[in-house]
């Protein structure tokens, strides 16, 4: 195996091992429908960061960030607008790895609703 794909296994091992060990501290127990709960949870957390990461990306809040930016400069070394960075190029996080754990983790929560239910 690559090292990429060892990697997101661990990731993905690591994931769902928080999710035992938060069900232990919260539940104090592992069980089906605590998995499920906490698993919602990490899942939706995962989505939806990845969400606002693309927005930011897409550019939606660089002017709100520069507007903001230049309306709080105090001082007379005050920056034209076209000088303020956008808020775009200053998050360089990677939205992809968020998405891939976050629709993975759903599927397992998924498969585990399945098991409930029937």
């Amino acid at each position: 195996m690559n090292y990429q794909l060892k990697k997101r296994l661990f990731i993905l091992g690591l994931l769902q091992l928080s999710i035992i060990i938060v069900s232990l501290v919260f539940y104090h127990k592992v069980s089906l429908i605590s998995y499920i709960n906490i698993s919602f949870y990490l899942t939706s957390a995962l989505l939806l960061t990845s969400l606002l990461v693309y927005t930011i990306h897409s550019g939606f809040f660089d002017v709100i960030s520069r507007s903001f930016s230049l309306a709080f400069q105090r001082g007379h070394n005050k920056r034209r607008f076209d000088e303020i960075h956008p808020l775009s190029e200053l998050v360089t996080v990677n939205q992809k790895p968020l998405i891939v754990y976050g629709l993975v983790n759903g599927m397992f929560m998924g498969i585990a609703l399945f098991i409930y239910y029937f």
